[in-house]
């Protein structure tokens, strides 16, 4: 992943409070101990996530203006005592952590396989390994490119990057609508980055309809899709 951010996209995501909701209700569940967050950005998604299992929670950002934001927010958070800033990427660690989260993270790291192989040694026993990734690669459009994505996921791509030694626990998509609004951008519109309205259009009345329709699809797809994985 490079220390240089390429996308602008985090203000205009910033505000989508419902999709952050939706995704961290379903995985909140799964956060405790001490949280590694990798690729923090600006911080707009950790309050969403933070639970009262949660003893501390480290922030990584390696891009020195994103990290910089990510202070200045960081600071207003509620019981800042609870978090730690370090403007660096992962490195080899030893069990240091009890659930590590990649919201969407994993896409902007070209060695990806290699990336989660260090997040596996910095996990301990039992802990979590909690992945968000935009889905299909299909849908890869010119806003994946503006914003350094290397790829989009199915199943498959990321079962096969995950270290063999985990236990897959979940693995399903989110945001069925969003699935065909980006279906539309990548055919139709090819758009690099979507204007403020249309963000809040997608969070205020797409998602509120995928979070209905998604468990009546089975979350058999959508525009992201989330891995939680244990250490055995």
């Amino acid at each position: 992943m490079s220390n240089i951010y390429p996308g602008q996209e985090l203000e205009l995501f910033e505000n989508a409070k419902q999709w952050k909701g939706y995704f961290s209700d379903k995985i909140k569940s799964y956060i405790s101990g001490d949280v590694l967050e990798v690729g923090a950005g600006i911080g707009g998604t950790t309050p969403y996530l933070v639970n009262s299992e949660v003893k501390s929670w480290t922030c990584l950002e390696p891009d020195t203006i994103l990290f910089d934001q990510l202070k200045k927010t960081g600071a207003s958070w509620v019981n800042n005592e609870l978090y730690n800033f370090s403007n660096t990427v992962l490195t080899v660690e030893k069990e240091s952590y009890n659930t590590i989260l990649y919201i969407d993270v994993i896409e902007h790291i070209e060695k990806d396989q290699e990336e989660l192989s260090r997040a596996y040694q910095a996990l301990r026993p039992s802990g979590n390994l909690i992945i968000l990734v935009p889905a299909f690669n299909f849908l890869y459009s010119p806003f994946d490119q503006s914003i350094g994505h290397f790829r989009r996921y199915d199943k498959p791509m990321l079962k096969a990057i995950i270290p063999e030694q985990m236990k897959l626990k979940k693995l399903f998509y989110l945001d069925s609508l969003g699935f065909f609004s980006s279906m539309v951008n990548k055919l139709f519109l090819k758009q690099h980055y979507p204007s403020q309205t249309q963000i809040n259009f997608w969070d205020n009345y797409l998602i509120p309809i995928s979070k209905g329709l998604d468990p009546v699809l089975d979350n058999s797809f959508g525009k992201s899709l989330v891995g939680i994985f244990q250490k055995k």
